[in-house]
């Protein structure tokens, strides 16, 4: 158990290197961890030091993006605020797969995680039979 040091107490490194780190209990043990990108699927480490890091800073989330894909979307923001902040209209074209039949195509915006992009075609496909449908009856027949 390690006590605070009094006013005037001379502490050494070594004191300082060995403690362990607490936050209200128990020790924190960090270990690398394999994390999947949301933006181009594959593995990276978040490294111990890291770990350590985002504690120190009080960080709630895990990274969600590799360092590559990270960096390319911190560009893309800045590349949106630079135009944004000039006064310039920027027409955003983004290269995707199409979700349904697999067709590459772009997308004039940003696709967010987790959701399907479509092409054309299979968009409005989908937007026709989604309008085309009959109403649902109700359960009594009414």
């Amino acid at each position: 158990m390690f006590r605070r040091a009094h006013p005037g107490e001379q502490v050494t490194m070594s004191q300082i290197e060995t403690a362990p780190i607490t936050q209200n209990g128990p020790e924190i043990e960090h270990q690398d961890r394999t994390i999947k990108c949301v933006d181009c699927g594959a593995d990276f480490i978040w490294t111990a030091g890291e770990q350590v890091f985002f504690h120190d800073k009080g960080l709630k989330n895990e990274p969600k993006r590799c360092k590559p894909c990270k960096q390319a979307k911190n560009e893309r923001l800045a590349a949106i605020a630079a135009a944004q902040s000039s006064g310039v209209r920027q027409r955003i074209e983004v290269s995707v797969q199409c979700a349904q039949c697999g067709q590459q195509t772009t997308v004039p915006f940003y696709p967010s995680q987790g959701r399907p992009v479509y092409c054309r075609s299979c968009f409005l496909a989908s937007r026709d039979t989604v309008t085309n449908t009959p109403p649902a009856q109700a359960p009594n027949g009414e």
